[in-house]
């Protein structure tokens, strides 16, 4: 799942960098950065994409489960949980943390804190850490407009604009690391 992720945004990402000049970033201008690294073939991605580029390159992209700036997600993914009402629940909760399991090799913790969703997992025994903090109003336009077994990337894009700077995923394994985030900056840091 992992991969299939990283390879959506990477796809996406890169589809956006090889469509649409520069320029296209304005005053102000907020940037979605994917930085994907492999120790163990020497391997490294750096992007650096203006929001409002990605905003209008990721409509044209129709690619697998990605058509018109929209995620298909399967029902036998969902496991017939309504996402809608599971994450209005979770909106209109004081902070809190929510769920919490702690196993031999793994934890995983998943609550929410300053207006955002946080999830942590920890696999001792593959040594794998996993980090998505994702603000709410961006989970709410992900629901927006979006049919029932869709996600509105585009629109979760815009309100990232106004998110701030925020550090959303962090991947990591023994070999590889994988970040996500939105700043102000135009490269890598």
């Amino acid at each position: 799942m992992r991969k299939q992720l990283c390879g959506i945004v990477m796809f996406c990402v890169l589809s956006a960098v090889a469509t649409a000049p520069a320029a296209l970033a304005g005053p102000g201008e907020r940037y979605l950065h994917v930085r994907v690294e492999d120790a163990t073939k020497g391997e490294s991605v750096n992007v650096n994409v203006p929001l409002s580029m990605a905003e209008k390159i990721l409509p044209t992209v129709n690619k697998g489960n990605l058509h018109n700036g929209h995620v298909s997600i399967g029902s036998a993914e969902m496991n017939d949980v309504d996402i809608r009402a599971l994450l209005d629940a979770v909106r209109t909760a004081p902070d809190n943390e929510f769920v919490t399991v702690k196993e031999k090799d793994q934890d995983v913790r998943v609550a929410k804190s300053n207006g955002n969703i946080v999830i942590h997992v920890r696999d001792g025994a593959k040594g794998e850490k996993v980090d998505v903090t994702v603000p709410m109003k961006v989970v709410d336009a992900l629901l927006s407009t979006a049919k029932d077994n869709e996600l509105d990337v585009s629109a979760a894009i815009r309100a990232l604009s106004d998110a701030g700077d925020a550090l959303l995923i962090t991947v990591e394994d023994a070999s590889q690391h994988v970040r996500i985030w939105v700043d102000s900056k135009n490269g890598s840091e």
